[in-house]
């Protein structure tokens, strides 16, 4: 049984963590955002509410400066009060912030912030188990040895839900007329609006793809749809 304690101290661990998560994402959440009442992009999200069979969708302001859009584990949208402030001085379009909420509403559908949430506090525990055995091992080095092959899984699951998301926002902004072209336009803005530094470290410590790699993916999907129509 002592053997299995470290095990199951994890497993308790997971499990707490991911329940404080909830708690406090939703706490601040509550506390930092509004409902965004814009008519000048109420035509879009009206677009995009018909396309999924949806009475409307309601989208969030959360207020925080860096420019970004997000998904909560309840399913609710929000874009950030710095993404939203790019629109209003006419740095990116209504279509183009579309794409941000097709692109959002893409981690809803297919189940990526509930997991996530999950995801992070499996991944507590496994750093937990895995710094225990790795101390052991490699005294001094262990607890390193463990987060390295925590962050680089935590990388891997994230990229590919961003690929995910990317196709379910191409099919969605393709059904309603609005196209890809948007969605393309706002990647090569991106980089200089969040002053990311992606060309510095390989894409696959990165959490989020490159933009070129998602951008070609999109366009792989655009042409293959062409095609079959």
């Amino acid at each position: 049984m002592i053997r299995f304690t470290p095990i199951l101290l994890a497993i308790l661990y997971a499990f707490a963590m991911y329940r404080f998560s909830v708690w406090r994402t939703k706490r601040e959440l509550d506390a930092q955002s509004t409902e965004l009442a814009d008519p000048n992009l109420k035509d879009m999200t009206d677009k995009l509410a018909k396309a999924l069979d949806l009475p409307r969708i309601r989208v969030n302001i959360y207020e925080i400066d860096p420019v970004n859009g997000l998904a909560a584990p309840d399913g609710r949208i929000f874009i950030t009060r710095g993404f939203y402030r790019k629109f209003l001085n006419g740095e990116v379009t209504a279509e183009e912030l579309a794409s941000v909420i097709a692109h959002e509403l893409g981690h809803v559908a297919l189940g990526h912030t509930r997991r996530r949430m999950i995801d992070f506090s499996g991944q507590n525990a496994l750093r937990t188990a895995l710094a225990m055995v790795f101390a052991r091992i490699l005294p001094g080095i262990g607890v390193w040895v463990a987060n390295g092959i925590t962050t680089l899984l935590a990388a891997r699951l994230s990229r590919g839900d961003e690929y995910e998301a990317d196709e379910y926002a191409a099919a969605l902004l393709t059904k309603v007329g609005i196209g890809v072209a948007p969605q393309i336009s706002l990647f090569e803005k991106l980089d200089a609006m969040t002053k990311s530094r992606a060309g510095v470290a390989p894409a696959w410590l990165m959490s989020h793809p490159k933009t070129p790699e998602r951008i070609k993916a999109i366009r792989k999907l655009e042409n293959k749809w062409a095609k079959g129509s």
